[in-house]
């Protein structure tokens, strides 16, 4: 094969895979179907930096290091103390501490795996009582997204539970700027290592743009649709989300837990007040579409979610607009499924996968990270014969 390797899709993923290949040496060549990069990734312009997708990372494992090591993280945003107010609501009441069951399952001590062939509900059920693994399941859809989070792996939730609600100094990181000004430092990382990037170029065959490895770094359904494989496929969340900006009150929390049904809300101009204008709070919440909901009933529960930990509101909004996210949260494990299990990475006369819902370990962003870095490493060696040149990166 010629020493090029074609990266498709221009995310978060598309961006890692193509630093990854170019940085041991290959040409490199992405195409995005847009006319800017980012995917997911991508923000509102300002004064209101909203976000498409995720708002944070954790600095627990290889993929914060990665982009530690090239600066693409710098500058972490931190909430003042005495912004740092939580809730949780249970039986539709906002409270300031979560019921003792629920405490019971974030306290050191607890077990540090779950059996990936039981439900979550079921094994945390006999653990914790049912109504603490109703709350807890409902409390980590904030990762998952997903209504019914209680019928996924109970080692796939566990995970998610014990580092959200880590009881030591939790890992997680406010980006200032966000995500869309880590995608502005990936982009020019890529162009300084002379990746040639082709914005509104959507491929529709891999002939063509076959001149050697190729690196499929679009959503799973994208994915599917251009290389022809339907097994392509695997469970993801589906919930409506709510940005809203209004005037600041001392009565806003930070971070909500709806342990009633799943909702969440975060404010991100605490941490990083550059997304907001001065005296004004960013919040996104969002809430999960039940089996057999209307969208408009989860946005109807969503708005009234947001009138129980917003109070006053409505008189108080600056901006806002809603979304819905189905298919496109991340990967979700069920009972005796594990990351292992999800589409390969390595598919086959030289074609890789990146993304969210891809066989690499981590959530959402995590995984997308991940499994870029293995798709690049192996289009590297598929493109010049030598193993391994990633591993000293």
């Amino acid at each position: 094969m010629k020493s090029e390797i074609t990266v498709i899709g221009g995310g978060l993923a598309g961006l890692v895979s193509a630093i990854s290949a170019a940085e041991a040496g290959p040409r490199v060549t992405l195409y995005e179907a847009h006319s800017t990069l980012g995917g997911r990734g991508r923000s509102t312009p300002v004064p209101y930096v909203a976000h498409e997708g995720a708002h944070v990372f954790y600095s627990d494992g290889p993929w914060w290091t990665w982009l530690a090591e090239r600066g693409m993280v710098a500058g972490v945003g931190v909430p003042r103390a005495r912004d740092v107010r939580f809730g949780f609501v249970r039986n539709e009441r906002l409270r300031t501490a979560p019921p003792l069951g629920f405490a019971r399952m974030v306290l050191p001590g607890r077990p540090r795996t779950a059996p990936v062939d039981q439900d979550f509900h079921g094994w945390a059920s006999a653990r914790y009582g049912e109504s603490a693994a109703r709350a807890a399941a409902n409390a980590i859809t904030a990762v998952t997204y997903d209504a019914d989070t209680g019928r996924l792996s109970a080692a796939f939730v566990w995970e998610l539970f014990r580092r959200v609600f880590a009881p030591t100094v939790p890992s997680v990181r406010w980006v200032v700027g966000g995500w869309q000004r880590v995608l502005h430092r990936l982009e020019a990382r890529a162009r300084e290592l002379g990746v040639r990037i082709e914005s509104n170029s959507r491929i529709t065959d891999l002939a063509d743009v076959r001149g050697g490895p190729v690196i499929v770094a679009t959503e799973l359904a994208s994915a599917r649709a251009l290389l022809g494989d339907d097994s392509l496929r695997w469970t993801s969340g589906h919930c409506v989300l709510l940005d809203l900006a209004v005037r600041r009150d001392r009565r806003d929390r930070f971070i909500t837990f709806d342990l009633d049904a799943g909702g969440f809300h975060e404010c991100y101009s605490m941490q990083d007040p550059t997304i907001a204008p001065r005296g004004e709070s960013l919040f996104q919440l969002d809430m999960p579409v039940r089996q057999g909901e209307s969208t408009a009933s989860a946005r109807a529960r969503l708005e009234a979610l947001a009138d129980l930990t917003l109070p006053g509101r409505r008189e108080r909004v600056t901006w806002q607009r809603s979304g819905t996210a189905k298919g496109r949260t991340g990967a979700l494990d069920l009972p005796g499924q594990t990351w292992r299990d999800r589409p390969a990475v390595e598919r086959g006369d030289g074609v890789f996968l990146a993304g969210d819902m891809v066989a690499a370990p981590g959530m959402r962003g995590e995984i997308a990270i991940l499994s870029a870095l293995q798709a690049a490493e192996s289009a590297v060696t598929a493109c010049t014969g030598t193993p391994n040149l990633l591993r000293k990166h």
